[in-house]
């Protein structure tokens, strides 16, 4: 729900005593404009004349943040575009819609980028990237590991996400067995 930041205390006592009791009460002043200064009218990408970010790389990035001091403690490119890639443009990064999954044994798991359709792995104590794989579709969702009979797995859900190239048929699940 959006804020309501230009509410008036007296109608926003009223609200929650409607909210608490059920009870209408009188004496709002309904005659008074109280629609927002602004309107949002969305959300508009600074973007450059080929269609990327209109700022420096990295577009994206998995960063690791020391809790006891609250620095960072790595961070790194996540994502790359396929055709700048190509052009021998790498480590720009993307948009990232994702979480990352982190296992017992210090791997960080995300597959976050729309674009270039990979999960990644990384150290959870450098940030250096250890093992990528690819996805048919763009995987917006966090990843899940699980183990059977002494085997560790990583699943992820890959149905393209943001990416307009996604799935027709809603996604799929892409496991992947760890060594």
């Amino acid at each position: 729900m959006p804020a309501f930041p230009n509410i008036r205390p007296a109608d926003l006592d009223s609200l929650v005593e409607f909210l608490l009791s059920g009870e209408s009460k009188e004496g709002m002043n309904r005659t008074e404009a109280a629609g927002p200064k602004y309107r949002f009218t969305g959300y508009h990408k600074f973007l450059d004349l080929d269609g990327y970010p209109a700022v420096e790389p990295p577009w994206g990035t998995l960063n690791a943040i020391n809790l006891n001091t609250g620095e960072y403690a790595w961070k790194v490119p996540l994502g790359e575009y396929p055709e700048l890639t190509v052009q021998g443009i790498r480590n720009t990064g993307t948009e990232n819609y994702g979480g990352p999954v982190v296992t017992a044994g210090g791997l960080v798991f995300i597959a976050a980028t729309n674009f270039d359709k990979k999960i990644r792995a990384f150290d959870k104590s450098t940030g250096k990237q250890l093992w990528e794989g690819s996805l048919p579709f763009s995987a917006n969702a966090t990843p899940i590991t699980y183990s059977v009979a002494g085997r560790q797995y990583v699943v992820i859900y890959a149905s393209g996400g943001k990416d307009k190239r996604g799935s027709p048929t809603g996604g799929v699940y892409v496991a992947f067995a760890l060594r």
